[in-house]
């Protein structure tokens, strides 16, 4: 594989690839996702790729370098601390409702949104938001949810009859664990269809060949997207997405769990007067929500 015109082997960078996610948090990405960042990484610092072409064993210290930065800028920029030990519970939860099938399922799919800080604080006001959010919207019959985390396990809580849904992340193991949640939601309801696949939303581009939707959620990702330069990544996302109406979130609170002195995000307020994209600001304890009008998607 060549790099900047420099030709790398292709059993090193599996090799990488391997070393690299042998951090449980990160062995949930795909191998396709951290070539990609690692070849972009490559590419930008021509010094370590220099370093690791005169000395490719994993022993050597720029080798090391190379992984740890990696590993560091992949849990920075994407958040990847989904330890494996929430990730099984998560498993056993869904393979309990697809196996056993109880009555109280519910309860079952309350306890999945639970093993993750942002879907638990949600438990409490779920109905509220989405019968605020489609009071606005219209009820949808299809969605698009990016970045979609642990989202979709609040489908039940949307009431929604007729639904295709169409989840995007990161994480093979997390889409093939919802992948089972969506076939159990489809026993409950025929007229339900789900759907979930990798996407790298910095390919913003590839947002275009997505099915029309009627709604887009965006929750809690635009500082992920933007990572502090601006936020032109968000606006293209915004731009791309066939979706008529798109919902994006941002928490009211610091990492540290103070609560910030001014909740909502001015610079999208001017973003979207700029695009013309008409919105309405609905504020819950913990988290701000944008519900955004596009132009009709033809």
């Amino acid at each position: 594989m060549n790099i900047g015109g420099q030709h790398l082997d292709n059993e090193l960078i599996a090799q990488l690839i391997t070393d690299i996610r042998q951090k449980k948090e990160l062995r949930s990405l795909s191998r396709e996702f951290v070539q990609e960042q690692l070849l972009l990484f490559l590419e930008r610092e021509p010094k370590m790729l220099h370093f690791l072409l005169q000395n490719p064993s994993s022993r050597a210290e720029r080798y090391k370098q190379i992984v740890k930065e990696l590993r560091k800028r992949l849990r920075r920029a994407y958040g990847l601390f989904r330890w494996d030990e929430e990730l099984h519970k998560r498993q056993q939860l869904v393979e309990e409702l697809v196996m056993k099938k109880p009555q109280n399922w519910k309860k079952l799919v309350g306890q999945v949104l639970a093993t993750h800080a942002s879907t638990q604080e949600r438990l409490s006001f779920f109905e509220h938001l989405y019968r605020q959010i489609f009071a606005i919207t219209g009820k949808p019959k299809r969605i698009i949810d990016l970045g979609c985390g642990l989202h979709p396990y609040a489908i039940p809580f949307m009431k929604l009859k007729t639904l295709e849904y169409f989840a995007y992340d990161l994480s093979e193991e997390e889409l093939q664990t919802l992948e089972q949640f969506f076939a159990f939601l489809h026993t409950k309801n025929p007229q339900f269809q789900g759907h979930a696949a990798i996407l790298d939303l910095f390919h913003w581009q590839k947002l275009k060949h997505l099915k029309n939707a009627d709604v887009c959620f965006l929750f809690k990702m635009t500082d992920v997207l933007d990572r502090g330069k601006g936020h032109k990544v968000t606006e293209a996302v915004l731009r791309e997405v066939s979706a008529r109406f798109v919902v994006v979130s941002f928490p009211t609170k610091t990492m540290s769990g103070k609560r910030m002195n001014y909740p909502k995000r001015k610079w999208m307020e001017l973003l979207c007067n700029r695009l013309g994209y008409p919105f309405t600001v609905l504020q819950f304890p913990d988290e701000v929500f944008y519900v955004i009008e596009k132009k009709m998607v033809s």
